[in-house]
């Protein structure tokens, strides 16, 4: 309980915008591998036409 009363504004702040920034990122990472994945297998389908 010690450690949330030592907490100010500014640091909880800052630990949201890094868990933001995080999340943000993952995000990214997700929907560009998920777009090289269906490329993919686009291009695989119409190879195989």
């Amino acid at each position: 309980m010690e450690v949330l009363q030592q907490l100010t504004i500014v640091d909880i702040l800052v630990l949201v915008a890094f868990s933001l920034l995080i999340i943000f990122t993952g995000g990214v990472i997700y929907l560009t591998l998920a777009e090289w994945r269906d490329r993919r297998r686009r291009e695989e389908e119409k190879r195989l036409r």
